[in-house]
């Protein structure tokens, strides 16, 4: 991709599953990449397995002081920031009756106050200096009715409306746009789904597989280069054609 050679970049939630393999591949584009981590135990795992990476650092993005640390010194140690992949986030597989108050909130701190305490430190630091970009995970459970996921898809919704909000505000130093993948072989999804559920799943999409990571972080790559330079308040899904058909693709 044009123009991310030394950029700098920083990935939250980036020790596993895409954010792993969007780390991964913005090193190979010669970008230096730093990670943000909730656990000491995947930011150790992640500096092992990126040799390229130029730090991990941990701090739990729904906690807006740990953020601002994290960011800055995440700063200094790029010496920049260019570019935000607002990744982290976490899912609980349960019925809507079911749902706890502690978990309905849990869920809602990390995957949107998350997201806006991360988006509104970088865009901060973004319009202060020379722009950028950000770039939010959203998810095709933001865009649909799914079952299970209720407190998981108001997130997803919340996302997709804070992107385009924050892109009309923030043009045009700074770009904003959201990725929303549908079903992504990663270590959280197999966690919750077994083998005969993926194979249902896989049947319903109509490319017969789920995306792999790296695909998910290919469309990261591309949203954050020159070649997309016009593109702002989006939001770009990747499904596998799952959502083309409404009910004739489930």
């Amino acid at each position: 991709m044009r123009g991310l050679r030394d950029k700098c970049v920083l990935i939250t939630g980036g020790a596993s599953g895409i954010g792993a393999a969007t780390a991964a591949r913005f090193i190979d584009e010669g970008a230096r990449v730093a990670v943000v981590e909730r656990d000491r135990e995947g930011c150790d795992r992640i500096s092992g397995e990126l040799s390229g990476l130029v730090g991990a650092f941990r701090a739990d993005v729904s906690h807006i002081k740990q953020v601002q640390h994290a960011l800055g010194n995440v700063i200094v140690a790029l010496g920049g920031l260019d570019v935000i992949i607002n990744n982290a986030g976490i899912s609980i597989r349960h019925n809507f009756l079911d749902i706890t108050p502690e978990e309905w909130e849990r869920v809602l701190a990390v995957n949107l106050n998350g997201v806006f305490n991360v988006a509104q430190a970088a865009a901060r630091y973004m319009m202060q200096h020379a722009g950028g970009v950000i770039l939010n995970m959203a998810s095709t459970n933001g865009m649909v009715g799914h079952p299970y996921y209720a407190d998981y898809n108001v997130t997803k919704a919340g996302v997709i409306e804070l992107t385009r909000s924050m892109a009309l505000e923030l043009a045009p130093r700074v770009r904003v746009n959201a990725v929303a993948p549908g079903y992504v072989l990663t270590p959280m999804q197999r966690a919750e789904y077994s083998d005969a559920m993926l194979k249902a799943v896989n049947h319903k999409i109509p490319l017969g597989r789920h995306a792999q990571p790296e695909e998910v972080a290919a469309m990261f790559a591309f949203l954050a280069s020159d070649d997309a330079a016009y593109l702002t308040g989006q939001v770009y899904v990747i499904d596998g054609g799952e959502t083309a058909g409404g009910l004739a693709s489930r």
